[in-house]
């Protein structure tokens, strides 16, 4: 009959595209992602970080200092190096407390700009001052005789300067550009603002990739030395390689995780579009906040890797103990070594 067919296509199922019904993510305040989610694992990463690097911090500080009096030029990078990480921890409990809250930042906005201008700044400061470090070594070790005049006190501290101020005016300008917290924000946005997109690609280049590079050429130049050296011992020999590494491990460890998440983001926010870009941060969510807060372990192992292995300054921790300091096997090869 005329009517069967009709039946016949009222009768069969409908068919709807898959997940047709579920709303749109990018509608949703802040792309809908759960700051829940893992939230005691990252606040506690955190707590380790700040319990731990004030410790290693508190410890090595006062033989810095004495190190720097008697015209120690490393020292002068390591006290650099540890007050920068002493306030990039100091901002550590306002984070944990922001986590904790669900990304709710709980005080100004005044005071959101200055605890993240800081945190961000001296990451990238120790990062730098690393880098120094590692040149300062080298040429300590290729060329010791014709790079006296750049390995002075003097010297260091102007470079140090000079780093934290280059720093500090790029972000002072990341945070110009940047649009006023919104939703109880601090310091993150999602999806990506297009500006801060575009300041990514430099901090990966200029902030993590360039640095490795340059962490890297150093301490295989400074190993090739010391391997091609014939008045040096074995073991004196794998200490070097060792802490060469050891520093090239830890960089990776604390930096890498950090910067390849954030440029995988920025990439999203340029090649994805409103449901898929908002699906897509939230499941990046959790591991790049836990990426994030790795990063901030480096500013406790800092003191570990640049102020323990060096036989002077492990002379003046015993001193601080009351314990009577043994004379260092060799104080070039503690120098090397860093």
């Amino acid at each position: 009959s005329p009517t069967s067919p009709r039946l016949s296509l009222c009768s069969a199922p409908r068919r709807t595209m898959p997940n047709a019904s579920a709303p749109c993510p990018s509608n949703a305040s802040r792309c809908g992602v759960d700051f829940r989610a893992g939230q005691e694992l990252v606040v506690s990463l955190y707590g380790a970080v700040f319990l731990l690097g004030l410790a290693t911090n508190a410890l090595t500080l006062w033989p810095i200092l004495q190190q720097v009096r008697l015209g120690n030029v490393l020292a002068v990078y390591l006290l650099g190096l540890a007050a920068s990480d002493v306030l990039y921890l100091l901002t550590l409990p306002l984070w944990m407390l922001y986590v904790w809250r669900g990304h709710r930042w709980p005080l100004s906005s005044l005071a959101c700009h200055a605890a993240g201008f800081v945190f961000y700044s001296n990451m990238y400061v120790s990062v730098l001052l690393l880098c120094l470090i590692s040149l300062e070594r080298y040429l300590a070790v290729a060329h010791p005789l014709r790079s006296l005049g750049l390995r002075s006190r003097r010297s260091a501290a102007a470079a140090s300067a000079l780093v934290a101020l280059l720093v500090f005016a790029f972000h002072v300008g990341i945070a110009l550009r940047a649009a006023e917290p919104a939703n109880g924000s601090c310091y993150d946005s999602y999806p990506l603002q297009p500006g801060v997109a575009r300041f990514n690609y430099f901090r990966v280049a200029a902030g993590f990739a360039l640095p490795l590079l340059v962490l890297g050429v150093s301490y295989l130049k400074i190993f090739q030395g010391v391997r091609a050296s014939s008045t040096l011992l074995g073991w004196q020999k794998a200490k070097v390689k060792r802490l060469s590494l050891g520093v090239i491990a830890i960089f990776l460890l604390c930096f890498a995780p950090y910067h390849l998440l954030l440029l995988v983001r920025t990439v999203a926010s340029a090649v994805l579009d409103g449901c898929s870009l908002c699906s897509f941060e939230q499941r990046l969510h959790l591991p790049f906040s836990l990426a994030l807060a790795l990063s901030s372990l480096n500013s406790a192992l800092d003191p570990v890797l640049y102020a323990l292995v060096s036989d002077s300054i492990k002379g003046d921790l015993r001193k601080v103990f009351g314990c009577v300091a043994r004379a260092p096997a060799s104080g070039t090869i503690a120098s090397l070594a860093l």
